[in-house]
């Protein structure tokens, strides 16, 4: 494994792990748009799934001038992306109710001053 692999942004691999799902026929051109990120980045980002397993490369002829490539998860891929969005969801169900905390707080404290306010 590289340190590429290890340094990879969980985010954006499960984001390209899920757009590669969806349609493992993307370019990496139309990769990059959907993820938000330069090509170079989408191109980091894909070799490091590749060199992690969680992603092979398939290539085929489309015509006889040209090669396409697929990405294609591997069994590997698709455990990690469920792995991945289980921690995900955890994270974001946590950020969740620690803003719900934060805005009761909020409340609590403007219903106070109001009530010193209206006094």
């Amino acid at each position: 494994m590289t340190n590429t692999s290890a340094s990879l942004d969980e985010a954006l691999a499960l984001r390209a792990l899920q757009a590669l799902e969806t349609d493992p026929n993307l370019s990496q051109r139309a990769l990059a748009r959907e993820l938000g990120v330069s090509l170079g980045k989408t191109n980091y980002c894909l070799h490091a799934l590749m060199d992690k397993g969680l992603v092979k490369l398939q290539n085929f002829q489309h015509n006889p001038r040209k090669i396409r490539y697929a990405y294609l998860l591997t069994p590997q891929g698709i455990e990690e992306k469920t792995r991945m969005t289980w921690r995900f969801l955890r994270r974001k169900e946590a950020e969740y109710e620690a803003l719900q905390a934060e805005i009761a707080e909020l409340r609590r404290r403007v219903a106070a001053d109001a009530g010193v306010e209206g006094r």
